[in-house]
Parts: structure tokens; C-alpha cells; sequence
């Protein structure tokens, strides 16, 4: 299903921030803009009035009404009907400037909602793109635990039964932070950038077997807790047996690979779940070693050099 945006959310969802004020076009709350494969190209979600690439909400600053002002009472009607005519989410006019009476007139008789705000155009243009940007970027519930792990946040997968939960319970006592349980929401906020949130119904809470339900935050404090955060990393737990044991070079790189959500392809470390391994550790491991693969630093690629090295000198 395509996410969409009106312009009545919008208003509301930016009316205390930008102090913006309705002044026409009232009736036009009900426009929508969605999330289309072009929107990431021209026209953009927001920016200065265009009547060629017409935005999805045009931001009319000093410039922009003293272009209007300078062109013929004729072109100036022609140009205002061509940017009405591209039904544009809403028409915002900066720094509190005078609303042209002929513009207000257009948007009133087209429902063009037409906001004036006392911030600059270019306070406008960030609120506005990042804004519409997140709320219409892709977004997909995966099945798991999300956690931040020595600021890294860190998804952890696994088949029903594999303890998931009870990991995240003993991390969150090793001082470790929940984002969320069961069913974390990510959105594509940017080319690289997987932003993880907890759904409403689930803030705070884990569902642990045996004891049912728990508030983190009131266990164990507000420290314990994250609104949200960027997955970096997936640690998967398999059963035992799910799997052959790993031999040859999965000895020394260990199980890692990778699983595309949305349009990222996000590192993947496998751990094997057996009787007597302290998962806590391994997870904390886990994280560890992305964090110094991501610095450049492989420790399997080091002692296979080194490995290599020895041969040749004991050849020589």
C-alpha cells in the first residue's frame, strides 16, 4: 500500500513549529501526496516556487513574490493559474510576508491550501523536505529484537524458541538498551540509512516465556530504553542442529553474510545456539568485530597474512 501524505496532517503535524497560519484554501485539506519512484527526483517533496519542475509544496519567499511583482498584470493572472493548475499539496508564503490578493483569491476558488509562516524560506524548505521525506519513505516490520548495542544497533532474528527475548533480557542487564520487541519498524530515511522505531502498542515492552510481559522502563530505568536507532548489524540465531557445523574458512571468519531490507544490504552474523554457550558474550563479540570491521581492522584476514607469511619464510 502507497503511504500518503494530506495537507491537513501536514499543517497539523508543523502548524506549532512553523507557527504556520491558514489563510485560504481551507477546503482543500484533503489533498494527498504519495510516495511515488519519481519523488526522489523532479519535482521535490518541497522547495522554492517552480513553474517548471513544480514542487510538491511551493515555497513562496522575497524572491520569489518579487519575481510576481515584476511581470504584467496579464502574465502575472497566467503564471498563478499554471502553478494552481498543477495541484500543488500546499502553496507557503515566508517571513509573514503580504499574501497577494490575487493568489489568495486563485487558491481560495481551486481549494489550494495557502499557509503563511513567519520563518525564512530556507527554515521552511529543511522542516518541510525532511519531514515529508520520512514520512513517506519505505518502511518494513521485520520479526525480531532490536537493541543498541555499544551504540550500535543491532537486530536480533531468529525462529521462534531460538531466545531471542531472553538475550535481549540479559543484554539489557549488562547495561544494554531495548528499541524494540517482536515487530521493529525501519525506514529508509536516506540512501544508506535504516531508521529503527518501536510500534506504540510495544513502547517499553518484552515478552519474555515464563514471565509474560515486561516494562523495561520500569525495571530498570529510562537509561534502559532508546526511541529509536540505525541498524547497522544482524545477529541470527539458528537451533542447534538447524545446521551443519562450520568447517574450513568459516572457521576463522566465522558465519557472517548479508540480508537486504528495503534497498540496504545490512551485515549478517550467524550464531549457533547450543547448550553451555553464553550468548550475551557472543553477541557483545559480535558487535565488537563489526565495529572493527567497519574501522578496516579484520582479525581473519590479519592471521591469514600472517599465516601466509610464515609459510613463505619457512620456504625460503
Amino acid at each position: 500500500m502507497s503511504k500518503s501524505i494530506r495537507a491537513g496532517e501536514l499543517f497539523e503535524q508543523q502548524r506549532e513549529r512553523l507557527a504556520l497560519r491558514w489563510v485560504a484554501g481551507q477546503r482543500g485539506d484533503g489533498r494527498l501526496v504519495e510516495a511515488v519512484n519519481t519523488v526522489a527526483r523532479r519535482p521535490s517533496l518541497a522547495g522554492y516556487l517552480n513553474a517548471i519542475y513544480p514542487n510538491k509544496v511551493q515555497i513562496l519567499g522575497t524572491e520569489e513574490l518579487t519575481w510576481l511583482d515584476g511581470l504584467d498584470s496579464r502574465l502575472r493572472w497566467e503564471t498563478i493559474e499554471k502553478i494552481i493548475q498543477f495541484r500543488p499539496l500546499a502553496l507557503v508564503i515566508s517571513k509573514d510576508q503580504p499574501c497577494p490578493e490575487d493568489l489568495r483569491i486563485a487558491a481560495e476558488e481551486t481549494d489550494t491550501p495557502l499557509w503563511v509562516s513567519p520563518r525564512r524560506g530556507h527554515e521552511l524548505l529543511n522542516h518541510l523536505q525532511y519531514h515529508l521525506a520520512r514520512a513517506l519513505a519505505p518502511q518494513i516490520t521485520l520479526h525480531g529484537v532490536f537493541m543498541e548495542i555499544y551504540s550500535i544497533g543491532v537486530l536480533i532474528t531468529g525462529e521462534s524458541g531460538s531466545g531471542k527475548s531472553e538475550l535481549a533480557l540479559e543484554l539489557v542487564t549488562r547495561g544494554h538498551r531495548l528499541v524494540a520487541d517482536d515487530a521493529p519498524e525501519f525506514t529508509q530515511i536516506a540512501p544508506d540509512v535504516l531508521d529503527g522505531t518501536c510500534p506504540d502498542m510495544l513502547q517499553d515492552l518484552l515478552e519474555v516465556r515464563g514471565l509474560g510481559v515486561l516494562n523495561i522502563r520500569q525495571m530498570f530505568g529510562d537509561t534502559a530504553v532508546k526511541n529509536n536507532k540505525y541498524l547497522r548489524l544482524i545477529v541470527h540465531l539458528t537451533k542447534p542442529m538447524s545446521e551443519p557445523l562450520p568447517a574450513g574458512m568459516e572457521r576463522l571468519t566465522g558465519d557472517t553474510g548479508i540480508r537486504r531490507v528495503l534497498d540496504l544490504d545490512v551485515p549478517m552474523i550467524t550464531l549457533p545456539v547450543m547448550p553451555g554457550r553464553n550468548l550475551a558474550v557472543l553477541t557483545e563479540a559480535a558487535t565488537r568485530l563489526h565495529s572493527l570491521r567497519m574501522k578496516g581492522l579484520d582479525p581473519a584476514a590479519a592471521f591469514i597474512a600472517r599465516h601466509s607469511n610464515f609459510l613463505e619464510r619457512g620456504e625460503s
